[in-house]
């Protein structure tokens, strides 16, 4: 499956509790205008229908623009929908039932937060991973301990994968970061939360 590495960019991770009552396709729509190259539906909170009815929505805003919509954890949602792919962590769904189920031409993301995750066989299987958390962020109250780049440095090292930085991300600290050697960034409050969505990306995307 051929892949363009700009959809890596810059990876939109969606968290309603953060829209402040704004509608959230609205703050993905405007996401996209300002550049952002995929995003990531992720629902802790919302029941299954609440769920499926969001990732309808999103799917139809972003198919016109061949922005890829990715569903965190939730494999069913994902074929409900025929998202783009699957994102999952540590404990969730292993990659290769989830690639029994989605089939060979859907991306699958990973979760990694330490070394000894980035050494598993998962890693292997998946189409891109995710490393954070990078910096202090709010958005995951469980969230691993913090690496820094010099500790996101070192993980990015051990695999070629395509990789996300994830974790706190904002536009006037990620530069070290792409540095260090991320193909994207994975952001959620300093995008969710910005007034202005569509200028808040594109500052983002200026990175690159």
């Amino acid at each position: 499956m051929a892949i363009d590495p700009k959809i890596w960019r810059l990876c939109l991770v969606t968290d309603r509790t953060l829209a402040g009552g704004r509608s959230l396709s609205d703050i993905v729509g405007a996401s996209v205008r300002g550049g952002a190259t995929m995003v990531q539906l992720r629902e802790k909170h919302a029941s299954t229908r609440e769920f499926l009815e969001q990732a309808h929505a999103l799917k139809t805003l972003l198919a016109p623009h061949n922005i890829p919509l990715i569903i965190n954890d939730r494999v069913d949602i994902a074929l409900a929908v025929d998202a783009d792919g699957v994102h999952v962590g540590q404990t969730d769904m292993p990659i290769e039932q989830v690639r029994a189920l989605i089939g060979p031409n859907k991306l699958i993301g990973l979760s990694i937060t330490n070394h000894q995750q980035i050494m598993q066989a998962d890693v292997a299987l998946a189409d891109y991973l995710g490393i954070g958390p990078l910096y202090d962020q709010t958005t995951k109250p469980d969230a691993s301990k913090t690496l820094g780049v010099e500790g996101f440095r070192k993980l990015r090292q051990q695999t070629q994968k395509p990789v996300m930085a994830i974790g706190g991300l904002k536009a006037d600290n990620s530069a070290p970061v792409i540095a260090a050697g991320a193909d994207g960034l994975a952001v959620v409050s300093a995008i969710i939360k910005a007034a202005d969505p569509e200028s808040a990306s594109r500052d983002f995307i200026k990175l690159f």
